[in-house]
């Protein structure tokens, strides 16, 4: 199969796949009264939002998964590799699993919120321990596929070998990459929207580089992303939930990491690093001030909603600011050596 048309094939099966799932999986959600809990603290407006079915994640998990690894299982069994050779390989694969690992998590998390009645589903600590075991497990596939001498390509640097800090940098990008973009699921078809952007530029430098492997899975995510938009556009007929957002959280760290650059995402995920930044500086701000803010509210999402911004404003702007910085990003790789 011709590279180019593996990753249109991708990207159109998952989001075929994820949209038609809408038809089933949202009544059934309804049926068995998985609805979203809205919490007190929450803007007044989001109380008309309580009830919609959560748990929606299952659509683009089902619809990434099944299209990557049909799409990739058919160029393997005919002689193409699509440039996942050496170690990229089981890169690629472990950061599959180390997604749908962390859907697992979201899951529990949802369940317990939504069935159990426990508005705040897994306890801090519950959560961290598992995330944070997930991670080590994720990085020592990394560092065994590396042959122990794990390395990061930086843009214009090239590619560095990283000794302990490969542990520990590992650990800072996945948990902080995983909870950020959690935070980014704040409003009807933020994430979903905001990851499409992502993947866009992740398949533009998987393309630009050869790396058709990468690039099929990229497609995936950002059909899938698409086919859930389509449900999850305000105003939502489904939630992702935490099953969803950890789920996309393990993906973009996933495609990073199999291209070794994941401090990339700081640039094709930016507007993940502002939504923890602002949580971060206004908790911070709170506790040294003893009870100011910066922001009406954090993520600052619901600071431009507070200020009078549609839920389809915050949508437009923040999509289109990550796309900017993503191109950048793509351009970062480009001209910094990357494969070079």
């Amino acid at each position: 199969m011709n590279s180019i048309l593996a990753i249109i094939i991708s990207a159109v099966l998952s989001l075929g796949i994820t949209a038609i799932l809408g038809f089933g999986v949202i009544p059934w959600l309804r049926k068995l009264k998985f609805g979203q809990t809205i919490l007190e603290e929450g803007p007044k407006w989001h109380k008309n939002k309580q009830g919609t079915p959560t748990m929606g994640g299952v659509m683009f998990i089902i619809g990434i998964f099944v299209s990557a690894a049909l799409v990739l299982l058919i160029n393997t069994l005919t002689g193409n590799k699509m440039g996942l050779t050496g170690d990229m390989n089981t890169k690629l694969w472990a950061g599959i699993i180390m997604a749908l690992m962390f859907g697992l998590v979201g899951f529990a998390d949802d369940y317990i919120k939504v069935v159990k009645k426990r508005n705040l589903g897994l306890s801090i600590i519950q959560k961290t321990v598992l995330q944070l075991v997930i991670c080590g497990g994720y990085l020592a596939s990394l560092y065994l596929a590396m042959g122990k001498d794990p390395y990061m390509f930086i843009p214009f640097v090239g590619n560095v070998g990283l000794g302990v800090w490969f542990w520990i940098l590992g650990v800072c990008v996945i948990y902080g990459a995983i909870n950020a973009v959690n935070f980014t699921d704040g409003i009807d078809g933020l994430c979903s929207s905001v990851t499409a952007t992502a993947a866009a530029c992740f398949v533009a430098i998987a393309v630009i580089h050869k790396f058709f492997g990468v690039g099929i899975v990229a497609a995936a995510l950002l059909g899938g992303c698409i086919g859930f938009f389509l449900w999850n556009k305000h105003p939502a007929k489904v939630f992702m939930g935490d099953t969803g957002s950890m789920f996309l959280g393990g993906m973009v760290v996933a495609i990073a990491y199999a291209l070794d650059c994941p401090i990339i995402l700081l640039l094709i995920g930016f507007i993940y690093v502002i939504e923890a930044l602002s949580d971060v500086i206004q908790i911070g701000y709170f506790k040294i001030t003893k009870g100011k803010r910066i922001f009406k509210m954090a993520p600052i999402h619901h600071h431009f909603e507070m200020s009078g911004w549609s839920e389809k404003k915050i949508d437009a702007v923040f999509c289109t600011v990550n796309l900017i910085a993503g191109i950048i990003g793509v351009a970062v790789m480009y001209l910094g050596g990357f494969n070079s």
